[in-house]
């Protein structure tokens, strides 16, 4: 959500149909979307009950999304709308009119990690607790720069981390967190396949994640070469991707 900054944003019509309007938000400290909607938005949002959808494409491999659920509020706090006017210049670099803030109180999201795959409901509590991850406002830079540069670390990687019994022609990264990296695999034979790979330990900043990397694919190529054995233990789990 903090990556994002464009939705849907879906109500009911007098009539009751759902009606679905492209917004842009900023999210406050606890996730929850901060919008400006014009006099022409305003007139759709008959009913309070809304939702709204966000989508973020990962290195044009996977969108993972979510759909908040919940009210559609007005604040009415001057000090609250100050700060939440704070907040928009501070995301988008410009002033906006008091009047046309409002907020979605969210009640529950629905999160998915690509298209066809199965959603997981997430509470209000959950979301509002939830911590961003650290490398988020780089990990498409590092993504990048890794599919760039290092293509033979991410298809050694394969081999020597992840235990599978096919031939892989082609890797890619899709995303890294604080946490490990996310890679998808083609192989002509069984098909296309995602994986994840944990990093040794928890990563806090840019520069870490970068020295953890080389850190593995040092190993990863020391490895291949038989001049030292495997101390870990091979990721055995994949997810195959259904076109």
């Amino acid at each position: 959500m903090e990556l994002a900054s464009v939705g849907t944003l879906s109500t009911l019509s007098p009539e009751g149909w759902p009606l679905g309007i492209g917004v842009r938000f900023a999210v406050d400290p606890e996730g929850i979307p901060v919008l400006c909607l014009n006099a022409t938005s305003r007139k759709f949002s008959f009913d309070r009950r809304s939702s709204l959808h966000v989508q973020l494409e990962q290195c044009g491999l996977r969108t993972p999304q979510c759909t908040l659920q919940g009210s559609l509020d007005k604040p009415e706090d001057r000090v609250v709308l100050k700060r939440l006017g704070s907040l928009w210049t501070t995301r988008f670099g410009e002033k906006i009119d008091e009047e046309l803030i409002y907020v979605v109180a969210v009640e529950r999201l629905l999160q998915m990690e690509d298209f066809k795959e199965e959603g997981v409901w997430v509470s209000s509590s959950d979301y509002r607790n939830a911590q961003p991850d650290p490398l988020r406002d780089f990990a498409e830079k590092l993504v990048n720069e890794i599919n760039t540069n290092n293509m033979e670390d991410v298809t050694r990687f394969c081999n020597v981390y992840v235990d599978f019994d096919f031939q892989v022609s082609e890797a890619k990264m899709i995303w890294i967190d604080r946490l490990g990296f996310d890679l998808r695999l083609f192989s002509p034979q069984k098909g296309i396949f995602e994986v994840r790979i944990p990093f040794p330990r928890e990563v806090t900043d840019e520069k870490g994640a970068k020295s953890t990397f080389n850190c593995m694919s040092q190993l990863a190529w020391e490895v291949e070469k038989n001049f030292r054995s495997p101390d870990f233990e091979k990721v055995k789990q994949l997810k195959q991707i259904k076109c």
